[in-house]
């Protein structure tokens, strides 16, 4: 069964950084993608960006592009999220996700939420002013 950890969130000042992890492991198939998502509280979650395990191809949702970025260490299984500049309105619960198979990402689709099977439980990060 594929399962999925977040880790690193926390609080940082307005203007910091912070990276934030998602170990995977129980993957049968090497057709899936990793997905980092954001869901503020009384908001719609939020695609950020998504990173292919076939081709490492790259998605990025339209609003965050430039100041977060998406990695992957495979030989880890983990698939980090960069953050910089970060303002009091990232503040959210960040979630990773799979996409079995990778049916988007790959194809440098835009990022839909209702494709991806398995989530993490969250990691929160605070961002005071």
């Amino acid at each position: 069964e594929v399962h999925l950890v977040e880790s690193g969130g926390g609080s940082v000042q307005a203007g910091g950084s912070l990276r934030i992890s998602c170990t995977a492991s129980g993957f049968t198939s090497e057709d899936y993608a990793i997905g980092w998502f954001r869901q503020a509280p009384g908001k719609e979650r939020e695609p950020i960006a998504c990173i292919s395990n076939l081709d490492s191809n790259i998605v990025y949702g339209d609003s965050l592009k430039g100041r977060f970025t998406i990695s992957s260490d495979d030989a880890e299984d983990t698939v980090y999220l960069q953050m910089n500049n970060l303002k009091p309105e990232d503040t959210a619960v960040y979630y990773c996700a799979a996409e079995m198979p990778d049916e988007d990402c790959f194809r440098g689709r835009a990022i839909d939420s209702d494709e991806y099977d398995y989530w993490g439980q969250g990691t929160q990060v605070t961002v005071s002013s």
